[in-house]
């Protein structure tokens, strides 16, 4: 099953996509759509929508997955950043694909196996996990390890579905 991971942010969000195939993953690809801050907020989410669209239609992922933010000190950062992840949920579901929600704190431990992991470790377990995506920037790791933690979860929800235990 091909999946998509999201680490939304106005400025750069990071995607990643992997096949999930039982309990092996592969890397497919991964990138980050940048915004130019001297643009108006308008034209920034068009910029967000247009890559991210793209990507979905390169990659045709099965289902996606976005990390869910925290709440923001500054009020006005933390608008525009959940404007940007509105854009986020939408270009997926646009294409017909369903669309997943993880705190961050269960993305590391899915990854890592502690909530509490900082980014260097998070990167370093991505690297372990996906070898063939070798240097990624710190986005690209946040959105693959998105995708991560939506295999882990599917495969134990596939399983529950068809009755069996995730040991069998």
């Amino acid at each position: 099953m091909r999946l998509l991971g999201l680490d939304p942010g106005l400025r750069i969000t990071g995607w990643g996509v992997i096949d999930a195939r039982d309990t092996r993953l592969s890397y497919v690809a991964s990138g980050c759509v940048r915004t130019d801050p001297k643009l108006s907020l308008s034209r920034r989410l068009m910029v967000l929508h247009h890559g991210l669209a793209d990507v979905v239609t390169r990659h045709r992922p099965a289902a996606a997955a976005v990390e869910e933010t925290f709440v923001n000190r500054n009020p006005a950062s933390a608008l525009k950043l959940g404007q940007a992840r509105g854009v986020v949920l939408l270009a997926p579901a646009l294409a017909g694909i369903e669309v997943f929600e993880y705190a961050a704190n269960l993305i590391k431990k899915s990854v890592v196996g502690t909530g509490h992991a900082g980014k260097q470790q998070v990167a370093m377990m991505v690297r372990t996990l996906l070898p063939a995506c070798r240097a990624v920037e710190a986005d690209e790791a946040d959105a693959l390890a998105v995708a991560i933690c939506l295999a882990h979860h599917a495969e134990t929800e596939r399983h529950w579905a068809s009755g069996r235990s995730v040991a069998s």
